[in-house]
């Protein structure tokens, strides 16, 4: 599905400030990936860039989907092809409520593809329904959207988003950060209630802790902008318990 070819990235209008230093890596369809990797490592600039945000250039290498090179694409026209980014930190939107964000989102995305527009009554009964499946407080999407969320309501909100956008690729990015585990656990289950053979997921996680409920079937290591070693679940475990230390260290040592 998606494949990452010697990806370098840096900041725009920066001079010297490469973060992404060659990255190779494949995703099936229906493979869950897990990056993991310490502060600063280059995490969340990989998925910025494979959304297409313009804070980053693209100095060399190719990302392909499905075959087909997405680099000169913006991020809408991405997410028509079936990416989608949870945020780190969810922006909020005021005066636009979820219902209406959802809703122009998916008329946008039907028609880049030449199909009829869902009508506003079988929108309204779909969003009535991933709302209570996701198990959204109703009240709050009548509030402009992430506005005056809590950071597990603003996980909710996302969940929701990913069960009406059905994305062929859904990237989370540190989606994680700062959440209890109850919070961890409502980003676990939407993850796990839309595994599919044709959905696939990459998880940027600083910590094992989110893995502990979405279990992934491959998992790397980015260190300095580069995958440094990839295996399987319990390459996560290995990381909890030992930390990343090691990996830093040879990443000196080959710099």
């Amino acid at each position: 599905m998606l494949e990452i070819n010697n990806l370098h990235a840096s900041v725009v209008d920066i001079e010297n400030s490469e973060i992404l230093n060659g990255i190779n890596l494949k995703v099936g369809k229906g493979e869950v990936h897990a990056i993991m990797g310490p502060n600063g490592s280059g995490k969340s600039t990989l998925a910025n860039v494979l959304m297409g945000r313009p804070d980053y250039l693209v100095t060399d290498g190719d990302v392909t989907l499905e075959g087909e090179s997405i680099l000169e694409l913006r991020p809408d026209q991405r997410a028509h092809l079936g990416m989608f980014l949870a945020f780190q930190y969810p922006a909020e939107i005021p005066g636009v409520r979820p219902w209406q964000f959802l809703k122009a989102a998916l008329d946008s995305k039907a028609e880049s593809r030449g199909e009829d527009k869902m009508s506003v009554r079988n929108f309204s009964k779909l969003f009535d329904e991933k709302v209570e499946a996701v198990g959204i407080n109703p009240n709050l999407v009548k509030r402009s959207l992430n506005e005056g969320f809590s950071g597990g309501e603003k996980k909710r909100n996302e969940m929701l988003q990913l069960e009406v956008l059905q994305p062929a690729l859904a990237i989370l990015d540190e989606t994680d950060s700062g959440l209890d585990v109850d919070a961890l656990r409502i980003v676990a289950e939407g993850v796990n209630s839309m595994r599919s053979p044709e959905r696939s997921f990459i998880v940027v996680t600083h910590y094992q802790r989110l893995l502990n409920y979405i279990t992934p079937d491959v998992v790397h290591i980015l260190v300095k902008g580069k995958i440094v070693k990839t295996g399987g679940a319990d390459l996560a475990l290995e990381v909890e318990k030992d930390g990343y230390q090691e990996y830093l260290e040879a990443a000196g040592a080959n710099a």
